[in-house]
């Protein structure tokens, strides 16, 4: 059996093994027939002009995946597209060129210390799916069309990565990931190839520069944490301000807060209370400490701690 071969893309410097099994029924039963007629004639010519007419026969019948469509050339002459399915052709005068696959297509590129356009050498990994929607513009407008779109995709990457600052290409990836998309897709469209979508994987950065933005990070976190807590200083200095109006002509209502104020602090044994003299005049503490005081040492057995 002459063996068969496919590739994808119209580079067939690395066939693949394809298999037949019409072509191989052709031959089986071409040269059974030989065997036949030669145990019948005891003529080994009728047999062996059998099984050479089998291995012609063989080249006629191709098998094409329904994915696939074949490149058919006459003398060299492109006559169409056959696929998918079982198609003939005439042996030595027309040939298979290539197999066009039409199912979607995953290629992984990279742009390698690509300087952005503030100068950051960046390391970006994307991936890009396409597929092909014309298999003649595949097969005859370009000799590769996978390299093609490889190579087509990564100057694409390292286009915009240079005309992109760095916290644009960290910050804007689907903006970016669309232009890229547009700009594949432009340059491969005359191949007969779509660009169904692109997706930026990973970007690296220096390791220095990856510590400089931590700590710039860091420090901007910082900065907004002492803001709030200014605000909040402000929220409660204008809450006192409105309290002092409400009991400045309420000292029942102040002497209250009072008590609640050392209730507060004495619930618990052996506490300690730091109050200003001025408070203490004021607001009239100096009873309702010297009576929390004695009823404390009461309670604690004349333990107490000095209140002051």
């Amino acid at each position: 059996m002459v063996p068969l071969f496919v590739h994808r893309g119209g580079n067939p410097s690395v066939p693949l093994p394809r298999s037949n099994i019409v072509a191989l029924v052709i031959l089986l039963a071409c040269a059974g027939s030989g065997v036949w007629w030669f145990v019948a004639t005891n003529s080994p010519l009728p047999a062996i002009a059998l099984c050479a007419l089998g291995i012609v026969l063989m080249q006629s019948p191709k098998v094409a995946q329904q994915w696939e469509r074949a490149i058919v050339l006459r003398l060299g002459r492109f006559i169409g597209l056959q696929g998918p399915g079982l198609f003939w052709i005439i042996p030595f005068a027309d040939r298979v060129d290539s197999w066009i696959d039409q199912r979607t297509i995953t290629t992984t590129f990279a742009a390698e210390q690509t300087l952005t356009s503030d100068t950051v050498p960046v390391n970006v990994d994307a991936v890009l799916f396409w597929m092909v929607h014309d298999a003649q513009k595949a097969a005859l407008e370009v000799q590769d069309y996978e390299q093609a779109v490889s190579w087509g995709a990564q100057t694409a990457l390292r286009d915009i990565i240079g005309r992109t600052a760095l916290t644009e290409l960290l910050r804007g990836r689907e903006r970016i990931e669309s232009e890229l998309q547009t700009l594949i897709d432009a340059r491969s469209n005359p191949w007969g190839i779509t660009v169904q979508s692109v997706e930026m994987r990973d970007v690296v950065i220096p390791s220095a520069l990856q510590d400089a933005m931590s700590r710039e990070a860091q420090a901007a976190r910082e900065k907004a944490a002492r803001i709030i807590l200014g605000e909040a200083e402000m929220e409660i200095a204008h809450s006192f301000e409105e309290a002092a109006k409400a009991y400045q002509n309420n000292p029942t209502a102040l002497h209250l807060r009072a008590m609640n104020m050392l209730y507060e602090g004495l619930k618990e044994k052996g506490a300690l209370m730091l109050i200003p003299s001025s408070a203490v005049e004021s607001m009239g503490m100096g009873g309702l400490m010297g009576a929390a005081a004695l009823q404390q040492q009461q309670l604690t057995g004349g333990d107490g701690k000095k209140i002051e």
